[in-house]
């Protein structure tokens, strides 16, 4: 009964979504369509929508593990990764396109599993690990791809980023169903609900009978998984597996969750918040380009919302 206890009050200290997120969408958005005619046009906000998909995608995992008091900065590289080894089972092996995207998210599995036992049994904090499989993976995308891009010529894989239903990008119905998955997850089940414990008080998640380690882990596999399929839908976008892909990405996905409403701190955050932070991102790149802002312009003002992102997260820490 006391475990129970314990555990009832720790969610219950779950907070609620901060709306402010969806008002500076709206507001953003409404500037956009008073500076540019073509903003509110349906092919450039379909285009809005695809270019949110890999960090679309790759947030949702992220978000579980911002939650849980963790962090990846080795999904940028596991993007590319998961691209390249699908194309290399593929087109170098001739392995059929289902099993190779099996493999892809295998690699992905296991890269998350690697991280989870050092971060679990070694203490090391993962940010720490992290970095470092940044350029592990990123390394072995190199190795794979023997210094060329690997064309992709299977129809199923272009389908996943090329394809449409209706008018509607196919990969932007994928990202939905993932994050509707997500935040199904997160609030009705009981992983879920300790992932937020986990991320709000670690040793009273542990008295209250949570397997830390093991949330963790599965936590660490899901993000890396869904790196790695996002990579897949990269891959079929751009019809070619591409060396570079994803480079930078995790800065992206990172800075979505927290001005989605995470905090770096863990126990705070929903998946839903984490992807209209990704559309915030997203929709000011797409407004640098129709106001023909300089490249280097939009740069800074990216690395400058991910500073006011930690700002406003720290902020927030402190006022609770």
């Amino acid at each position: 009964m006391e475990k129970n206890a314990v555990f009832v009050s720790l969610i219950g200290k779950i907070r609620k979504t901060n709306w402010g997120v969806y008002v500076a969408l709206v507001v953003e958005c409404l500037l956009l369509s008073l500076l540019s005619p073509y903003f509110l046009s349906v092919n450039n906000l379909f285009n809005v929508m695809k270019s949110l998909t890999f960090s679309g995608i790759t947030s949702v995992g992220m978000t579980m593990l911002i939650i849980s008091g963790g962090l990846d900065l080795s999904v940028g590289s596991m993007i590319g990764l998961g691209g390249m080894v699908t194309a290399a089972l593929m087109e170098k092996l001739g392995v059929y396109p289902l099993f190779a995207v099996i493999g892809a998210l295998s690699v992905g599995a296991f890269s998350g599993f690697f991280i989870s036992v050092i971060v679990n049994k070694l203490k090391i904090n993962s940010f720490i690990v992290t970095l470092g499989m940044l350029s592990v993976l990123r390394g072995f995308t190199y190795l794979i791809s023997e210094g060329s891009n690997i064309f992709i010529n299977s129809d199923a894989i272009i389908f996943l980023g090329q394809g449409y239903v209706g008018k509607v990008p196919f990969s932007v119905i994928l990202m939905l169903i993932i994050v509707i998955i997500g935040a199904l997850f997160l609030r009705f089940s009981v992983l879920g609900r300790q992932i937020y414990a986990i991320g709000g008080n670690e040793r009273a998640a542990r008295l209250a009978g949570i397997q830390v380690d093991e949330v963790r882990m599965i936590v660490f596999i899901v993000t890396s998984v869904l790196a790695s399929f996002a990579g897949i839908v990269a891959a079929g976008t751009l019809g070619s597996a591409e060396m570079t892909a994803g480079t930078g990405l995790e800065l992206d996905v990172i800075a979505a969750v927290i001005i989605g409403g995470a905090s770096l701190k863990g126990g705070k955050g929903s998946v839903v918040g984490s992807l209209v932070g990704a559309a915030i991102m997203g929709v000011l790149r797409n407004g640098f380009i129709l106001l023909g802002l300089q490249y280097e312009a939009q740069v800074i003002s990216i690395g400058l919302v991910i500073i006011l992102a930690v700002v406003f997260d720290s902020l927030r820490s402190g006022k609770r």
